[in-house]
C-alpha cells in the first residue's frame, strides 16, 4: 500500500499545540509532533471504538499486552511477559515515577546533555542532584560515547537516565556502547531509567537495541519506557508503557503513581494495539520518508547556510543546529522566529547554559513544508548580510 506523506493537512483550528502557539504566519517546526495522517489501521480502530457509546475508564486488554510482547520479540529479539508491562499515560510520567519510587532527595542522577527539557528538569522535581555528562558529536559527527569519561562521571551516582535514541542529537547507541553503560551502572549499583520513545525511527539500516534486552541481569536494574506515540504520530492519545521485569521493582514503581499518574486514555489503548498489530507497512514508509527529509535538510543547510553546523541525525525527526558561527547576538530561535517566521525549539531548553547558540528543528513534515522553512531561514540570513 502507498501512503502519501506529501499530503498537506491543515491543522489550524484543531487545538494543535504545534500550530496554535504562534501566529498563523509562522511556520511551526518546534515541538516533536509530526504533520502526517496516521496509519489507516489506527483510524479504523478509533472509528470502531467510537461507535460504542460509552467512554468510561479503560484498562489494557490482554490482546494489547500480547501484542506488545510480540512487537518487542519481533523487533528487538527481546522476550518479556505480559505481566512485565505497566501501562502509563506518557513516558514523562514514567521517568518521574521511577525517580520518586527508587531515589531519595539528595541522591545523584546522571543525564547526558544536551537533553530535552522534561528530562533536564525532572531531577529537580524530587530534590535530586543532577549530574550532567556532556555528549558531543566528536570529529566523526557520530556522537560516540567516551566510555572512560562516562565511567568517571558516573562515580557516586544512584541512577542514570538514558535517552536512546537521543533527543536532540538523534544519536542511536550501539550495542557495545550500551554494554559499557550497563557495566558502569552495575559497578555503581545504579538504576537505569531508559527513555526509548523514538526507538522505531532509526535510519541507514541501524537497529535499535533496548538496553534491558542485553541480559536478564541488566533488565533487573532497568525501567524501560516506550510508546507507539512518536512513531505512529498519536502523542495526543496519551499512552505509553514501562517494561519492568523484576516483580518487586514493578510493584514499587506502580505504588508511586501518588494520585498524579492516572489511568490510560481508552482511545490511546485502541490506537496503540492497532499500530503494533497492523501499522508496520506505514511505519516503514514513514521511516523512508523521514530519512529522505533528513538528507534533504542536511544537503540544503550545507549548501545554502554553511555557517550552520549540523550532524546527520541517526534517528528521530529532529535536527540539532549549531548556529554559533552565525554570531547572531541572541538565541537562534528568537532570530528565526522574528526574521524568518519559523518557530524552532530554543537551545536553552536543552541545557541552561551550554546550548544557547543551538536550536532544534522538527523535520517531521512534508518535504514542501521543510523546503519552505529552510528557504525562509536562508532568506533571513541573507537579509542580515
Amino acid at each position: 500500500m502507498n501512503f502519501d506523506f506529501d499530503a498537506e493537512i491543515d491543522r489550524h483550528g484543531t487545538g494543535s499545540n504545534k500550530w496554535t502557539r504562534y501566529p498563523a504566519d509562522v511556520l511551526p517546526m518546534w515541538v516533536a509532533d509530526m504533520d502526517f495522517a496516521v496509519a489507516p489501521t489506527i483510524s479504523a480502530a478509533l472509528r470502531a471504538r467510537a461507535e460504542h457509546p460509552v467512554f468510561g475508564y479503560a484498562v489494557a486488554q490482554d490482546s494489547l499486552r500480547t501484542q506488545i510482547v510480540s512487537e518487542l520479540q519481533a523487533r528487538y529479539n527481546w522476550s518479556v511477559t505480559p505481566a512485565d508491562i505497566v501501562l502509563l499515560p506518557g513516558v514523562e510520567p514514567g521517568f518521574n515515577m521511577a525517580m520518586k519510587a527508587f531515589l531519595q532527595p539528595g541522591d545523584t542522577l546522571a543525564i547526558q546533555t544536551p537533553i530535552y527539557r522534561p528530562i533536564l528538569r525532572a531531577p529537580g522535581h524530587w530534590g535530586l542532584k543532577r549530574r550532567d555528562i556532556r555528549l558531543t558529536p566528536g570529529a566523526s559527527g557520530n556522537w560516540a560515547l567516551d566510555t572512560e569519561a562516562f565511567a568517571a562521571q558516573m562515580a557516586g551516582c544512584q541512577a542514570f537516565l538514558l535517552c536512546n535514541p537521543h533527543n536532540p542529537s538523534g544519536k542511536v547507541y550501539t550495542r557495545d556502547e550500551l554494554t559499557q553503560i550497563a557495566t558502569v551502572c552495575a559497578r555503581e549499583n545504579a538504576l537505569i531509567i531508559s527513555d526509548e520513545i523514538h526507538c522505531d525511527l532509526v535510519f541507514d539500516g541501524r537497529r535499535h537495541v533496548p538496553i534491558a534486552s542485553l541480559s536478564p541481569e541488566i533488565a533487573a536494574r532497568t525501567i524501560t519506557l516506550m510508546a507507539a506515540s512518536k512513531t505512529y504520530n498519536i502523542a495526543g492519545l496519551k499512552t505509553a508503557f514501562a517494561i519492568i521485569t523484576d516483580p518487586e521493582m514493578r510493584a514499587r514503581f506502580e505504588a508511586h503513581r501518588l494520585g498524579m499518574v492516572d489511568s490510560v486514555n481508552l482511545f490511546g489503548l485502541a490506537a496503540t494495539e492497532a499500530a503494533f498489530s497492523g501499522g508496520a507497512e506505514w511505519r516503514d514508509g514513514l521511516v523512508t520518508y523521514l530519512q529522505g527529509n533528513r538528507d534533504f535538510l542536511i544537503e540544503t543547510i550545507r549548501t545554502t547556510m554553511p555557517d550552520i553546523a549540523i550532524h546527520a541525525p541517526q534517528s528521530t525527526f529532529l535536527a540539532w543546529l549549531d548556529c554559533s558561527a552565525l554570531a547572531l547576538g541572541e538565541e537562534p530561535q528568537a532570530f528565526f522566529l522574528r526574521e524568518a517566521k519559523v518557530a524552532l525549539s530554543a537551545g536553552h531548553e536543552f541545557h541552561e547554559h551550554e546550548t544557547r547558540d543551538f536550536a532544534r528543528l522538527n523535520f517531521g513534515c512534508t518535504r514542501a513544508t521543510l523546503a519552505d522553512g529552510l528557504e525562509r531561514m536562508r532568506q533571513s540570513l541573507q537579509r542580515r548580510g
